[in-house]
C-alpha cells in the first residue's frame, strides 16, 4: 500500500497497530509509530489507543503510559482498558488498580475486557475488600453473567482465599466453564482443601466437562498431599482415556505426584516415557528420590540431566545438594556448588541453606560458616543449619553462640532448631544451658518437647553422672517414651557403668525393636567391660537364636576418586603387608608420644598382649594407615566409620595427628571428630 503510494487513514493504522499487538512485533511496532508521527496521526485517539495497547502487550508499559497521559482529554473507553490491562500483564496491579479507580472517577464506563483486568490485578495482590467493590459495579453495570468476568471473580476471590464467594460465583453461572472450574480448582489446593478439589473434579467429569492441561495438575496435585493411590491411578488413566498423556505439564504433574507419594518406580516410568523434558521434568524426578532417601539415583540422575543439556534450577539444586550432605560426598557437592555459581542463577535462600548444611554434614564447617556469612537473607533453616552443624562437628560451644546471635537477630528458634542446640550442649556438656533452652521451648516459643528433645536432655543428664534425674525426666515425659530415648539411656548408662539402669533400658528397647542389634550390642559390651563374661555370652546367643545379627564395623576412605573400605584385623587390601608395617610404626611412635592402648575397649577374653593387638587392628587405625601411605604429605585424611569410635581410637587418633602433623577428619555414626596437633574438637566429650 505504502510503495504504491497510497496513504493510510486512522483504521489502517489501527489494524496494522493490533497486529502488532497480537503478535508482540515490537519493532514493526515501532516503526508503525514513526509512520504515525510523519502522517499526524499522533493525536487521534483511535490511532493513540493502538500504540498503547501494542507497547503494554510487548512489555513495554512506560513507553504505554506516556503515550496514555499525551491524551488527557481524549481517552475513550478503550484506551483506558487498554492501559488497566498494561498494567495488570505488566505486574503493576496497583497501578492497575489505581488506573481502574481514576477511570470510574471520570465517568467512562467499564465493560466485559475493563473488568477481568481490574480484578487479575485485585487477585494478583490478594486486595480482596476493592475487588468486592469491583464485583459489585459489575453487577451494577448489567455484566454479571457474562462469562469471562464470572471467571475472573472466581479467580480473584479464589486467589484471595475467599473460597465461599468464589463457589457462589460458580454456581451462579449458566454456562459450565473449564477456565472457572479450574481456578476453583487451584484455589482449594492452595488452601489445602484437597476433598473439596477433588470433590469439584467429580462434578466435571459428572456434568461431562472435558478438563484441560489445567485441571489436571490440580487434581494430581491433591492426590500428592492425601497420598490416595488407588484414585490417582484412576486419574492417570482417565488422563491417557482423554488424550493427555503427552502434555508436558501433566506428565510433570504426575511425576511429581508419584514421587511425593514414595512411589519411584511408576515416577520413573512416566518421566522415561516423556517425549520432551524439561528441567521440571528432571527437577520433579531428583527431587523425589532425594525426598526418599535414594540420594545415589538422585545424584545420577542430576548428572544425566547435566549431560542431556538442562540447565539445573534453584529446586533441582538444593535436592543434589541435600542428597551430597546425605552421602557425604564432599567432592560432588563442591561440583554441584561450582555448577550453581557458573550457572549465573541469583543467590536463593533454599540453595544457601542446603550448602551450609552440605559443608557442615561434609565435615567442612568452615566452608559451611562461609556460605552463612555470605548469605544476606537468613530463615530459621539457616541458622538451624549452622548450629547444627557446629554441634555435629564438635564445637558445641560455637553452637550456643551462633543461637545466642539467631535470637538476638530476630529468629524465632523451630522444633529442629532445639534438637541441635540440645545435642550440642549434650557433646559439649552445657549442663546448665541445655537445662535452661530446654525450659524455654514451651515456656517461651510455645514448642512442646518431643522424643528428639528428651532424648538430647536424658544423654546430656547421663553424660553429666545425673543418671536419677535423667530417669526422672524420662518418667515425668508428656509424651511415650520411643526407641531413641531408651538409646539415650542406655548409652548413658554405659557411659556411667550403671548396669542395673542400663538393663531396665535394654528390656524395654528389646520390645520396641525386637530385631535391632544395638540394645543387644551395648547390654553385651556393658557386661564385658564389668567382667561378666557368662552374661555377655547370654546375651550373644539370645541374638543367635533370634537371628538378629549385628551390623559389622567397617571404615572406608576415599583416595584418587576410589573408596577403600576396612574392617576390624582386615587382611584383605592388595596392599595388606604394607599397611601392617605402617600400624607397627604408628603404635611404636605414638607409644613414644605417651600413648596407652586402653584394653577396656578390647570386648574379648583374651590377654593384655592379645587385647592390645586387636585394639590396634580397629577398622579406624588401619583406614589411617593407609591413608597416611597414600595420600600426600600435609593432606588431610578423611575417614567415615558406620558405628561410634571407640575410645582407645579417639585417644590414638590424637596422637597420630601430633606426631604426623596431619589433620584427620573421622565421621563416626554419630558426629565429625576434628583431630588436630594432638587434640579433638569435641574436647574429649562425645
Amino acid at each position: 500500500m505504502q510503495f504504491e503510494g497510497q496513504r493510510p487513514n486512522q483504521y489502517t493504522m489501527g489494524s496494522i497497530l493490533r497486529l502488532c499487538s497480537t503478535l508482540g512485533l515490537l519493532q514493526r511496532g515501532k516503526q508503525v509509530h514513526g509512520n504515525v508521527i510523519k502522517t499526524q496521526f499522533e493525536s487521534n485517539d483511535y490511532v493513540v489507543t493502538g500504540l498503547v495497547d501494542m507497547y503494554a502487550k510487548c512489555n513495554c508499559i512506560l513507553e504505554a503510559e506516556y503515550l496514555f497521559k499525551m491524551m488527557p482529554n481524549k481517552r475513550n473507553h478503550v484506551m483506558w482498558t487498554a492501559m488497566v490491562a498494561g498494567y495488570s500483564q505488566n505486574g503493576e496491579a496497583f497501578k492497575a488498580i489505581e488506573c481502574y479507580r481514576d477511570m470510574v472517577v471520570e465517568g467512562v464506563a467499564s465493560n466485559q475486557f475493563t473488568f477481568p483486568s481490574v480484578l487479575t490485578a485485585c487477585a494478583a495482590v490478594q486486595a480482596r475488600n476493592f475487588g468486592a467493590q469491583v464485583h459489585s459495579f459489575i453487577v451494577r453495570s448489567g455484566f454479571e453473567a457474562n462469562v469471562f468476568v464470572q471467571s475472573a471473580l472466581i479467580d480473584m476471590y479464589a486467589k484471595c482465599r475467599d473460597l465461599d464467594s468464589a463457589l457462589i460465583v460458580l454456581e451462579n453461572m449458566e454456562v459450565d466453564d473449564v477456565v472457572s472450574w479450574n481456578s476453583m480448582l487451584v484455589g482449594c489446593v492452595r488452601q489445602g482443601c484437597e476433598e473439596e478439589a477433588l470433590s469439584l473434579f467429580r462434578k466435571m467429569h459428572a456434568r461431562d466437562m472435558k478438563p484441560g492441561n489445567f485441571t489436571y495438575p490440580s487434581v494430581l496435585n491433591c492426590f500428592a498431599s492425601t497420598k490416595d493411590m488407588n484414585n490417582a491411578m484412576s486419574v492417570h488413566c482417565l488422563i491417557i482415556k482423554t488424550g493427555f498423556e503427552a502434555s508436558k505439564l501433566v506428565n510433570n504433574a504426575l511425576v511429581d505426584m508419584y514421587a511425593k507419594q514414595g512411589n519411584m518406580d511408576c515416577a520413573f516410568q512416566v518421566f522415561n516415557h516423556m517425549p520432551n523434558k524439561d528441567v521440571v521434568s528432571w527437577t520433579s524426578l531428583v527431587t523425589g528420590y532425594a525426598r526418599n532417601n535414594h540420594h545415589e539415583e538422585a545424584l545420577k540422575l542430576f548428572c544425566d540431566m547435566r549431560l542431556a543439556g538442562i540447565h539445573p534450577d534453584h529446586v533441582v539444586l538444593a535436592s543434589a545438594l541435600s542428597a551430597c550432605a546425605e552421602l557425604t560426598v564432599l567432592e560432588l557437592g563442591q561440583q554441584v556448588h561450582a555448577d550453581f555459581v557458573k550457572s549465573g542463577l541469583q543467590s536463593s535462600t533454599s540453595v544457601d541453606n542446603s550448602l551450609v548444611t552440605m559443608y557442615a554434614k561434609c565435615g567442612c564447617i568452615d566452608d559451611a560458616s562461609r556460605v552463612f556469612d555470605s548469605m544476606q537473607i537468613r530463615d530459621a533453616v539457616t541458622w538451624t543449619a549452622l548450629i547444627v552443624g557446629y554441634a555435629r562437628n564438635g564445637k558445641g560451644k560455637d553452637s550456643v553462640r551462633f543461637y545466642d546471635q539467631m535470637i538476638a537477630s530476630g529468629t524465632k528458634p523451630d522444633y529442629i532448631t532445639f534438637i541441635g542446640l540440645l545435642f550440642a550442649c549434650s557433646h559439649a556438656g552445657l549442663l546448665e544451658r541445655g537445662r535452661l533452652y530446654f525450659a524455654s521451648m514451651e515456656k517461651e516459643y510455645g514448642i512442646k518437647p518431643g522424643p528428639e528433645h528428651y532424648a538430647c536432655m536424658i544423654d546430656l543428664l547421663g553424660r553429666s553422672g545425673k543418671l536419677v534425674e535423667a530417669e526422672m525426666l524420662l518418667n515425668e515425659m508428656d509424651v511415650e517414651p520411643d526407641a531413641t530415648v531408651w538409646k539415650a539411656l542406655l548409652a548413658a548408662c554405659r557411659v556411667q557403668g550403671n548396669l542395673e539402669l542400663g538393663e531396665r533400658a535394654a528390656k524395654n528397647l528389646f520390645e520396641l525393636e525386637s530385631k535391632n542389634a544395638v540394645p543387644y550390642i551395648m547390654l553385651s559390651n556393658m557386661y564385658s567391660a564389668a567382667g561378666k563374661w557368662e552374661d555377655a555370652a547370654r546375651i550373644r546367643r539370645t541374638m543367635k537364636w533370634k537371628g538378629i545379627s549385628k551390623e559389622p564395623g567397617c571404615s572406608w576412605i576415599e583416595v584418587n576418586s576410589r573408596v577403600h573400605t576396612f574392617m576390624s584385623e582386615d587382611r584383605g587390601h592388595s596392599r595388606t603387608t604394607e599397611i601392617y608395617s605402617k600400624i607397627d610404626e604408628i603404635m611404636v611412635l605414638i607409644k613414644e608420644a605417651g600413648y596407652e592402648p586402653d584394653i577396656s575397649f578390647a570386648l574379648h577374653n583374651m590377654d593384655k598382649e592379645g587385647k592390645e593387638l586387636g585394639l590396634a587392628y580397629h577398622s579406624e587405625k588401619l583406614a589411617v594407615a593407609f591413608g597416611l601411605l597414600s595420600l600426600p604429605h600435609g593432606a588431610s585424611i578423611r575417614i567415615f566409620k558406620n558405628l561410634r569410635v571407640c575410645g582407645d581410637c579417639h585417644t590414638a587418633m590424637k596422637y597420630i595427628s601430633r606426631v604426623y602433623h596431619r589433620h584427620i577428619i573421622l565421621r563416626d555414626s554419630n558426629c565429625f571428630h576434628h583431630f588436630k596437633r594432638g587434640q579433638c574438637s569435641c574436647g574429649d566429650y562425645w
